[in-house]
């Protein structure tokens, strides 16, 4: 009996490590050298690619806000290198937004060289009383926040893509490993985008990188939240998850962490897999 469990004790471990590998995380991190290198990289796709314009909406939360300081510094590092480049930041509120105070102080530490705002409920709401129209009973009922939450998501990124298709320019996504992990966003929605710079960072890395970049405190270590759903704003994503960004952080780093969060952890991933995949063919 130990043996067998030995044994699948260890079939999880290399699961855990397998799926860190995927997910682009590494054993050793450098909150400057990782800084440095997506800088670059953002700067070196928009020269390659013979694009001028990186495009982002800014929440309020960390993802963004670290996001927004990378992007800021590669158009700027194009500009010293005689090429033309900009970046936009848009606010995308549904209406009237819960930490809007967070956002504006995200935009003022970030400095963008241009900044937009879209009021996305007058699209959305149009939508979903189309949707409504003709299949209420589909979306009537305690799931009908979380399925408008979604149209939100999506809204928002076809604002982004608007303004990059005007601009000769790119939509920059925030998705980072431990989202990635728990499948933790909105497909077509928060999860479509051109280019990913937080790729391969656990949540803790996406704060120390904005830390590095000289945000603040107060907004490094913000509570995350999705706040997609009206009748919950602001709910944390660790009350979704069930299980803390710190034991999500310590799986991606190949830490030991209890086996109910495991658990939570490697289900949630497994249901998701259709998030990271491309649309499947026959």
């Amino acid at each position: 009996m130990e043996r067998r469990q030995e044994i699948g004790h260890q079939d999880l471990l290399e699961r855990q490590a397998q799926i860190a590998k995927t997910l682009g995380v590494s054993r050793d991190f450098d909150a400057a050298a990782e800084a440095e290198r997506r800088i670059a990289f953002l700067a070196d796709y928009l020269k390659q690619n013979a694009l001028r314009t990186l495009v982002l909406g800014i929440s309020g939360g960390v993802d963004s806000l670290a996001a927004g300081l990378l992007a800021q510094r590669a158009v700027e590092r194009l500009r010293k290198g005689g090429s033309e480049a900009e970046f936009i930041a848009v606010r995308l509120p549904y209406g009237n937004q819960a930490d809007e105070a967070d956002a504006r102080k995200c935009l003022e530490v970030i400095g963008p060289d241009r900044v937009g705002s879209i009021d996305i409920r007058p699209a959305t709401d149009a939508m979903m009383e189309e949707v409504m129209r003709d299949a209420a009973d589909l979306l009537e009922g305690e799931r009908f926040h979380f399925h408008l939450g979604n149209i939100k998501a999506r809204q928002r990124m076809i604002a982004q893509y608007a303004l990059a298709g005007a601009s000769r320019g790119i939509v920059i996504g925030t998705d980072h490993a431990a989202e990635a992990l728990m499948g933790f966003y909105t497909k077509f929605g928060d999860g479509a985008a051109d280019i990913l710079p937080l790729a391969g960072l656990n949540k803790r890395r996406v704060r120390a990188v904005a830390r590095h970049l000289g945000a603040p405190d107060d907004l490094v270590e913000k509570v995350p939240t999705a706040d997609l759903e009206s009748d919950a704003p602001l709910k944390p994503d660790e009350a979704v998850y069930g299980v803390t960004y710190e034991e999500i952080d310590d799986f991606l780093e190949g830490k030991s962490i209890s086996d109910e969060s495991l658990g939570k952890i490697l289900t949630s991933h497994q249901v998701s897999a259709h998030k990271r995949e491309l649309p499947v063919v026959p």
